[in-house]
């Protein structure tokens, strides 16, 4: 997996470079252009000194002389005098009305002036009686001359019926756009690598908040959970902050929440396991058999309190929060609420109580809940009910079809709850002193209930006991 600096630098480089190709070569090509349009202007310019130099009037001796004053100047370049090899690739020629040459340099060609005339229309003696030469012929041209191509302009000069031809080899004039042209994008080419150089420590420095933070957490400690701390943090760090100190806590929460109830599950078994040992104790050590017996039956009735115990503790345990997951479907409280019944009657003929179900046969009692959890919450609350009333009581369940929701009571005629205890019938472990149970059966009613986003109350019920209210939604929201 790439690093976030190595995919940000490829990516900055790429489209970097690839808008640096396209802006360097639009600037090559404009360069390009205009020196070549400054070369002709230099060529134009040379041809109008020229015109201005030679006339028509001019003797054939001071036509010489200046032909003489040329060739020398170009002989004292050859041997004494500092130039330019490229001197020797530009030519120039002044032709008059014969289409004889009368100046020219001596880098000129002798078929230049050949290759610049073009062929009259029938007719048609030339411009000026010049054969071979008319008006289109003046102006900027590309001729072949040998193995080179010249850049030439021809001007005429109309009142001394000269043709002027200034020219220039293409092999120099390409040589000098290309290396003015290709000069030019030396700064691009240098300056690439160390806008590289520049961007990689530009965003090495943007990452390092990042880097100090992962450094952070790797050299934490693991019992540490308190909230990261760091100082001038990046708004777009603060995120990812945020939610690494929210899972902390939530880590935090729950680990507390296990170091208390191993601790209260340690303390409530700590109890049955002694009374257990003093039953086996006693058995091993009674001599009258019935003795025996009596505490082997009473070890029995403890290893089931310890069951039931172990059973309540898994539920509770199942039911916390990141460990619940509910297992959603249709359910029919109506007919689920008959089946589970039909399995506790047994507990309430045992104590000759009278369990019945009161519901309204047209009511629609349908609901997304999770039947496996409906049942330990229906078992709770009427098991409850049966060990609280005393024989011969009555414990009714009843429900009711809401609009948006399904209610049942769990109704008992025992000995009730005062009104200012009965928020602490749902803390763990809590148990009046008549109790035998381990004070967990509320509390994970209550924790199903939460699960299924609906509300449990505790009231006076007609029957004289306590009235257990449940309300669950019939669509779960949140």
């Amino acid at each position: 997996m790439h690093s976030i600096r190595s995919r940000t630098m490829a990516l900055v480089l790429g489209l970097l470079g690839v808008s640096l190709a396209v802006i360097s070569w639009l600037s090559y090509r404009d360069a390009q252009h205009e020196i070549e349009e400054l070369f002709d202007a230099q060529l134009a310019q040379t041809a109008r000194m020229f015109e201005g130099m030679v006339s028509r009037d001019m003797l054939p001796a001071a036509r010489a002389s200046l032909q003489q004053t040329l060739d020398q100047a170009i002989g004292r370049r050859d041997k004494s005098s500092p130039g330019h090899p490229y001197e020797s690739k530009l030519a120039f020629q002044v032709v008059d009305g014969n289409a004889e040459i009368i100046l020219q340099s001596a880098s000129a060609p002798a078929q230049l002036f050949e290759r610049i005339q073009a062929k009259p229309a029938k007719g048609d003696g030339g411009a000026d009686g010049m054969p071979g030469l008319h008006d289109q012929s003046a102006g900027y041209r590309e001729v072949a001359v040998g193995e080179h191509r010249w850049r030439v302009f021809v001007l005429q000069d109309v009142p001394d019926g000269y043709w002027i031809v200034v020219g220039e080899r293409d092999d120099v004039r390409g040589e000098l756009v290309e290396k003015i042209a290709l000069r030019s994008l030396i700064p691009d080419f240098i300056g690439l690598p160390l806008l590289a150089l520049l961007v990689w420590l530009a965003i090495g420095w943007s990452l390092a908040p990042l880097k100090r933070m992962a450094e952070l957490i790797r050299t934490r400690d693991p019992d540490k959970l308190a909230p990261l701390e760091l100082a001038g943090l990046p708004r777009e760090l603060e995120p990812m902050v945020t939610a690494l100190n929210r899972l902390l806590q939530q880590l935090n929460t729950l680990l507390e929440r296990e170091k208390r109830f191993l601790a209260d599950a340690a303390h409530e078994l700590r109890t049955p396991l002694a009374v257990l040992r003093i039953h086996a104790q006693n058995a091993l050590d009674a001599p009258d058999p019935a003795d025996r017996t009596e505490a082997l039956r009473q070890m029995l009735q403890g290893v089931d309190r310890a069951t039931r115990l172990v059973a309540q503790l898994l539920t509770l345990a199942r039911l916390e929060p990141n460990a619940a997951q509910l297992k959603l479907q249709d359910v029919d409280l109506h007919a689920f609420f008959r089946n589970e019944l039909a399995e506790l009657i047994p507990l309430a003929l045992e104590r000759e109580q009278d369990l019945m179900l009161n519901a309204d046969d047209t009511g629609d009692y349908r609901l997304q809940a999770d039947a496996t959890s409906l049942g330990v919450l229906l078992q709770n609350l009427v098991g409850n009910a049966i060990q609280y009333t005393p024989p011969h009581g009555r414990i009714t369940v009843l429900l009711k079809d809401l609009q948006d929701a399904v209610e049942f009571q769990v109704h008992d005629s025992g000995p009730g709850v005062p009104a200012a205890m009965r928020d602490k019938l749902f803390e763990r472990f809590f148990r009046e002193s008549s109790g035998t149970g381990a004070g967990l059966g509320l509390s994970i009613v209550q924790r199903i209930v939460e699960l299924h986003r609906g509300s449990i109350a505790l009231e006076d019920s007609p029957l004289g006991g306590l009235l257990v209210r449940v309300r669950l939604p019939r669509q779960r929201t949140g």
